[in-house]
């Protein structure tokens, strides 16, 4: 993946400074997975899953979140977000931009929501 821009903000309801950068996808997770975040979330179009473990937006909490963008390719960008649950579940969503949003419930849009400031 050719990745020319990254950015990791540190909590997402409140004006966020970039914390750490990453660069790579697949380095931000696996660094990710060293602090603990091991469990692979799916976004569905209400909540999050994985495992038999399922999500609503109340009950998790963004910690940090990484951008990629791509030099040319819509389909190189992504975001990751490192997520824990209200009974202190860690994990990884992985998700692109655009057309892999449609059908996600705005409940759950605008928990993912985040300012780029």
């Amino acid at each position: 993946m050719d990745i020319n821009s990254h950015l990791c903000l540190s909590q997402i309801n409140s004006f966020m400074e970039p914390l750490f950068h990453y660069e790579t996808v697949s380095e931000a997770i696996a660094e990710l997975t060293k602090q603990g975040y091991t469990t692979d979330f799916n976004l569905d179009q209400n909540f999050l899953y994985a495992n038999g473990v399922v999500l609503e937006p109340h009950q998790f909490e963004i910690v940090q979140v990484y951008r990629y963008e791509g030099n040319t390719d819509p389909a190189d960008e992504a975001i990751v977000y490192a997520i824990r649950s209200e009974s202190g579940l860690k994990g990884i969503l992985v998700t692109g931009y655009g057309a892999i949003m449609d059908g996600v419930s705005p409940r759950m849009l605008d928990r993912l929501h985040y300012d780029l400031k």
